[in-house]
C-alpha cells in the first residue's frame, strides 16, 4: 500500500507558500461552513415544507432535530476512522453521501422521507466538520492553529450571515425544494475545492486506531485528559449559550417582542456579524497576548454580556435593542472561544486528533440537544428561557476561561 501524499510546506517560494496557506484556509472555511449552511439555510422553508408534506410542526421540527443528533453521534465513529484511514478519504466520501442526501431531501415526498435524508445529512456533515477540526491539528501548532481557525471561522461568520438571507430569497422564488437542493450545490462546491486544495495532511495514519483496544485506550486517554476537558467545556458552554439564542430567538424576539419576520433576518445578521468581529479580535489578541490569556479576556467578555443580559430583563427593558446588545458583546466572546478552544482541545493529541475533535463535536452537540429539550418545556410566552440559558452559559463560560483553562493551556 501507497504513502499517502500529505501536505508539506515543501515550497520555497514565499509567495507559493503564502497561497498554499490561504488556499487551505479557504478549504477550511468552506467545510466549517456546511454547518450552518445545512441548519440555517432550510429554516425560512421549514413552514412551507412541512405544510407542502402534510407533516406536523413537531416533525417538521425532527428534521434539524434528527440531523444535529446524528451530526453529534456520527463524529464518534468517523474520528477513529480518520485516525485510521486519512482525513481525505473520509473527507470525500462523506462529501458525496452529503451531496445525495441533500438532492434526495428536495425531492422528498413526504416528512418521514426527508427526516430519513437530514439524519444522512447530519451524520455526512458530522465527518466533514470533525475532518475540518483534525486538519488543523495535522498541519499546525496548538497557537499557531488557533490563529489559523479564527480565520476559517471568519469565512464561516460570512457564510452564517448569509444562510438565513439567501434560503429565505431561494424559497421566495422558487419555492421550499429549493434551499434544500441548494446545501446540495455547496457542498458539490465543497468537494471540488478538497479535490483541487486539500491533499492529505495526517502523515502517519494509525493502522491500529480501529481496533477495539486501541480504541477504548485512546478514548480514555482524550476523556481523561486535562486540557482536553478544559477546552472542550470551553466550546461547549460558548456554543450552548449561542443554541439557547437560535433555538428561543425566533419564537421571542416574532412573538413575544413583535419584530417582523423581515427584521427578525436583520436580527440574525448582525449577530453574524459580531461573531464575524470577535474572529477578528481573536488574531488581534492572540499576537499580542497568546493563547490562555485571551481566552480569559474573552471570558470578560461573555459574562460581561450574559450579566448585562440579565440586568436588561430584571429591570423590565424588554425590548428588541435592549436585549440584543448585550448578546452582541456574548457572541464577541465566542468568536474567540471557538477557534481558541476547537484548536486547544486537539493540540495534546496529533496522533488521534480525529477521536478528539469527534468528542468535542459529540460534546457541543449533546448539548445542544439538551437545550432543546429544555427549551421545549420552558418556553412561556416571555424573554426568561433566552436569558436564563445564556446567562447560565456565560457563567460557565468565565469560570471555565479563569481557571482550567488557565492552568491546562496547551504548549505553543
Amino acid at each position: 500500500m501507497s504513502a499517502p501524499v500529505t501536505a508539506s510546506p515543501s515550497h520555497t517560494d514565499p509567495n507559493a507558500r503564502t497561497a498554499e496557506a490561504a488556499a487551505t484556509i479557504v478549504v477550511l472555511a468552506a467545510l466549517l461552513s456546511l454547518q450552518p449552511v445545512t441548519t440555517d439555510a432550510y429554516l425560512p422553508a421549514l413552514p412551507a415544507l412541512t405544510q407542502a408534506l402534510g407533516g406536523s410542526m413537531a416533525a417538521g421540527q425532527l428534521t434539524l432535530s434528527a440531523l444535529l443528533l446524528a451530526f453529534g453521534c456520527s463524529q464518534l465513529i468517523w474520528g477513529p476512522l480518520s485516525d485510521r484511514f486519512g482525513r481525505r478519504p473520509i473527507l470525500l466520501s462523506s462529501i458525496v453521501l452529503y451531496t445525495l442526501a441533500a438532492l434526495a431531501g428536495a425531492l422528498a415526498n413526504s416528512v418521514e422521507m426527508l427526516i430519513v435524508c437530514r439524519t444522512i445529512q447530519g451524520a455526512a456533515m458530522g465527518a466533514v466538520v470533525m475532518c475540518g477540526r483534525a486538519i488543523v491539528r495535522d498541519l499546525y501548532t496548538p497557537v499557531a492553529g488557533a490563529r489559523a481557525m479564527s480565520k476559517a471561522l471568519t469565512g464561516l461568520g460570512v457564510v452564517a450571515c448569509l444562510c438565513a438571507p439567501v434560503g429565505g430569497l431561494l424559497t421566495q422564488w422558487l419555492g421550499w425544494r429549493a434551499p434544500l437542493a441548494g446545501v446540495g450545490v455547496y457542498a458539490l462546491a465543497c468537494l471540488m475545492l478538497v479535490l483541487l486544495y486539500m491533499p492529505e495532511t495526517l502523515r502517519q495514519p494509525n493502522p491500529k486506531a480501529l481496533q477495539p483496544r486501541t480504541l477504548v485506550s485512546t478514548w480514555a486517554m482524550v476523556l481523561r485528559h486535562p486540557t482536553f476537558l478544559s477546552y472542550s467545556l470551553l466550546t461547549t458552554a460558548s456554543y450552548g449559550g449561542l443554541f439557547t439564542y437560535l433555538a428561543s430567538s425566533s419564537f421571542i424576539f416574532i412573538d413575544v417582542l413583535g419584530v417582523s419576520r423581515t427584521h427578525y433576518g436583520w436580527v440574525l445578521f448582525t449577530s453574524g456579524l459580531f461573531y464575524f468581529f470577535g474572529t477578528f479580535l481573536c488574531r488581534a489578541l492572540m499576537a499580542r497576548w497568546g493563547l490562555a490569556r485571551t481566552v480569559a479576556i474573552a471570558g470578560v467578555l461573555s459574562i460581561t454580556g450574559g450579566t448585562l443580559l440579565a440586568l436588561v430583563a430584571f429591570m423590565g427593558w424588554h425590548h428588541p435593542v435592549a436585549l440584543l446588545l448585550p448578546f452582541y458583546i456574548f457572541t464577541l466572546g465566542h468568536g474567540i472561544h471557538q477557534p481558541c478552544g476547537q484548536s486547544g482541545c486537539v493540540a495534546p493529541f496529533p496522533q488521534a486528533a480525529g477521536v478528539a475533535s469527534a468528542f468535542n463535536g459529540f460534546m457541543m452537540t449533546l448539548l445542544a440537544f439538551a437545550i432543546g429539550l429544555w427549551l421545549g418545556r420552558s418556553m412561556d410566552g416571555t424573554v426568561w428561557p433566552l436569558v436564563y440559558g445564556v446567562w447560565g452559559c456565560s457563567i460557565l463560560l468565565a469560570i471555565v476561561a479563569w481557571w482550567p483553562v488557565q492552568k491546562f493551556a496547551p504548549s505553543s
